[in-house]
Formats: C-alpha cells, sequence, structure tokens
C-alpha cells in the first residue's frame, strides 16, 4: 500500500460511533437536540450581555466569549458527525480532516485559557474590590482575551504542522466520530514519537499554565474569604464564584 501524505488529499473514513443504523436514528436525534440546545443557549447568552448595558463588566465580557467558544467548537464537530449519522458518506478530505482538527484545538486551548483569566478576574474582585474597576480596565481585559485567542492558534499550529509531516500508508478509517490527533496517530506509517512528544508538550503546558492559574486565584479568594467576618459577606463572596467553578469543573470532567 502507498505512502501518502498532504499532497496527494486522499479521503479519510469517520469510523463514527456504530453500524447499526437504529442506534445512529438516536444518536443523530440526541446530538441534534443537544447541538440546537448549545446553541441556542450559547446565542441567547451572548445576545442578552450585549443587549443589557449593566451586563457590560469583565466577568460578563469573558462569559460572552466563553460562550462564542463553547459554540464554535461545537460547531466544527456536531454538522459533520450529523452528516455521518444520517447519511451513508462518512469520508472526509484530509484538508477538511486536518482544518477540523486545527479548529478544534485552537477553541479547546482559547476556552482553558479565558478560564485562567475569568479566575484572576474573581481574584481581583474579591481580593481588591476597591481597585477592581482600575485593575480590570478594558485594555487589560482586551489583553487577556487576544492573549487567549493568540494562545490557541499557537498550540493549533504547532500540532497542526507537526501533523501535516506524517505520512499514512495503513487504513484510512478513522476509528472516531470526528478527526482528533490519537486516531490520526494511529493510522500514520511514519514514525509518530517526535509528534508525540509535542502534542504532549503543548497539552501538558496548557493544563498546567491554566490550572496554575486558576488554582492559585482560588487559594487567595479562598484566604481572603476565610477573613471575612460576616457569614452575609462570605456568601456574597461564595457566589460571585460559584459560577466560574462550575464551569471550571464541568470542561475539566
Amino acid at each position: 500500500m502507498g505512502r501518502w501524505n498532504s499532497t496527494s488529499v486522499p479521503d479519510f473514513i469517520l469510523a463514527g460511533l456504530t453500524d447499526s443504523a437504529e442506534t445512529q436514528l438516536v444518536l443523530s436525534v440526541l446530538f441534534l437536540l443537544i447541538y440546537l440546545i448549545t446553541v441556542l443557549g450559547n446565542s441567547g447568552m451572548i445576545l442578552i450581555i450585549r443587549l443589557d448595558p449593566q451586563l457590560h463588566t469583565p466577568m460578563y465580557f469573558f462569559l460572552t466569549h466563553l460562550s462564542l467558544l463553547d459554540l464554535s467548537y461545537s460547531s466544527v464537530i456536531t454538522p459533520k458527525t450529523l452528516q455521518n449519522l444520517l447519511t451513508s458518506t462518512k469520508s472526509i478530505s484530509l484538508l477538511g480532516c486536518f482544518t477540523q482538527m486545527f479548529f478544534f484545538i485552537l477553541f479547546v486551548s482559547a476556552e482553558c485559557f479565558l478560564l485562567s483569566s475569568m479566575a484572576y478576574d474573581r481574584y481581583v474582585a474579591i481580593c481588591n474590590p476597591l481597585r477592581y474597576s482600575v485593575i480590570m480596565s478594558t485594555r487589560l481585559c482586551c489583553a487577556l482575551l487576544s492573549g487567549c485567542y493568540v494562545m490557541g492558534v499557537f498550540y493549533s499550529t504547532v500540532v497542526e504542522i507537526s501533523m501535516s509531516r506524517l505520512h499514512f500508508c495503513k487504513s484510512k478509517v478513522i476509528q472516531h466520530f470526528f478527526c482528533d490527533t490519537s486516531p490520526i496517530l494511529a493510522l500514520s506509517c511514519s514514525e509518530t514519537y517526535e509528534v508525540e512528544i509535542i502534542i504532549f508538550i503543548c497539552a501538558g503546558s496548557n493544563i498546567v499554565l491554566s490550572l496554575s492559574t486558576i488554582s492559585g486565584s482560588y487559594l487567595s479568594i479562598l484566604s481572603t474569604i476565610l477573613k471575612i467576618s460576616s457569614t452575609a459577606g462570605k456568601k456574597k463572596a461564595f457566589s460571585t464564584c460559584a459560577s466560574h467553578l462550575l464551569g471550571v469543573t464541568i470542561i475539566l470532567q
């Protein structure tokens, strides 16, 4: 079987989740419902925040882009998955596969750094409440947000370039329902050790940097909250962090 890479641009076959027609129909309905809820929920969140001037604060500024990122990476995967479940066409071009992988890594990486920025925002709000509006200026918020997207593009570009150098001469069937790094590496007949190290470094540094920032912020927040004498003050401080902590927990799961 011949070796091929991005120069020959063959098609991959996405194996999907099951070969059963009945199960595929059930999954397609389930995925469609989840996707519609995701689209409506995140779009509604963005619209409400944009239309209400009282929500034009740093916390909701970051929340807007968190919703946008959630909507974006869902849209990278779900439409193609639904097409594969509802039709007999399960192929995806090499270019389409690598494009899907690029944007998925970009949006997921950016979301991790955005959660770190939101943790810092909560740290400033609770530990430096009197200077909050000064510290969390529009300029800083935009800089933090830009940094999130830049790091997302950086990670996805590094992984994409390393993956594009691989040659494939095994089966074209990707044992997954979307183009992820691991199932694509499994098809390569090239030496993948260096690529795996690059992916490990990118993923590891993303997780370590994000979790370090989030953990450091919340340790400082917890220390500050424990020093608050009134029960009402403690409850108010905890309530400002609850939604962010819930979001971090869900994503880490």
